[in-house]
């Protein structure tokens, strides 16, 4: 067998060797790392399908992940984020605008980082962007920043929760205001603790939700000024499933075994699925992300990130 020939072979081994590791052993931040290396170093051969299957098993492992939930836990988790949701998601707007203008990213792109860093990544800019009419170019810079300080912070902010004393409960607030995507939010919390998690997936979740009024808001302005938008955001049923599987673990005892061994499978879910996001990185979408862009994205989560962990530690938010 020829080098040529062999190589797509190699490659897809390789690939699912990562994600077989990644679902059974792996850790959250191991997982997303090794799917970004084999992505930079040997190539993944099934982009596609890796795309297709990330999209598809993050809402479903965060559904699986009500299981091993307290319904009452978590409605009191998000309701007390929703104030303090509100008001990052207001100052992550403002900031982003005045670094837009000051660092003068072109385009749509700096609007595309800051919806990400105020609400919930990836899925945020996807919804946006039809609103907007984005263009290609921009979409692809502004999810490929997103990856990057995705991949930053799962690594990061556990190791740092412990350094300034965080407690599991405000950890998990704090990882789910400062950190983009809901994958990273919930994998950063899997290593802190149980109740990290729960807290975490609670608000982030509840603020999953402003994706809906901020794109038709987002779309009202383009058509203000002039230009149709295009798309709408589409609800993310994931939520309501999520509530529904932390109703059951809650108030039907006879389903306690199934729904623990569902959270289990929820939680080895989610590690694949950092494999798989890992695994869409490619060479191309790091070599669109420019350094205007990269560096609105970094100084708008750090003011973030530093400006929610210092409410955190003061107890403004818990």
């Amino acid at each position: 067998m020829t080098d040529d020939a062999s190589r797509p072979g190699l490659r897809h081994a390789l690939l699912l060797a990562g994600a077989a590791w990644a679902a059974l052993a792996a850790s959250s931040a191991g997982a997303l790392l090794a799917g970004a290396a084999i992505a930079l170093a040997a190539g993944n051969p099934a982009q596609a399908l890796t795309h297709r299957l990330s999209k598809k098993l993050l809402p479903l492992a965060v559904v699986g992940l009500g299981f091993g939930m307290d319904l009452g836990a978590v409605a009191r988790a998000g309701a007390r984020g929703f104030g303090y949701t509100v008001v990052t998601i207001a100052a992550s707007f403002a900031i982003g605008a005045l670094l837009v203008r000051a660092l003068r990213v072109r385009g749509k792109t700096g609007l595309l980082i800051t919806v990400g860093t105020a609400i919930c990544g990836g899925s945020a800019i996807a919804a946006a962007a039809p609103a907007i009419q984005a263009d290609d170019r921009e979409v692809t810079v502004a999810l490929g920043t997103v990856f990057l300080l995705n991949a930053v912070a799962l690594v990061v902010a556990p190791p740092l929760g412990h350094a300034v004393g965080l407690a599991e409960a405000p950890f998990g607030a704090w990882a789910a205001l400062a950190v983009h995507d809901t994958s990273s939010v919930v994998g950063a919390a899997l290593q802190y603790g149980p109740r990290a998690l729960e807290v975490a997936t609670a608000v982030k979740l509840a603020r999953a939700l402003w994706i809906l009024p901020v794109t038709v808001a987002l779309a009202a302005l383009e058509r203000r000024a002039g230009r149709a938008a295009a798309g709408r955001a589409a609800f993310p049923w994931f939520i309501a499933g999520f509530v529904v599987a932390a109703a059951v673990a809650t108030f039907v005892p006879a389903a306690a075994p199934a729904a623990s061994a569902l959270a289990l499978v929820a939680r080895r879910a989610l590690v694949l699925t950092l494999f798989l996001v890992g695994a869409n990185l490619s060479r191309e979408a790091l070599r669109e992300v420019g350094a205007r862009p990269l560096a609105h994205g970094v100084l708008l989560w750090i003011a973030m990130g530093g400006a929610t962990l210092l409410a955190v530690r003061a107890g403004w938010i818990s």
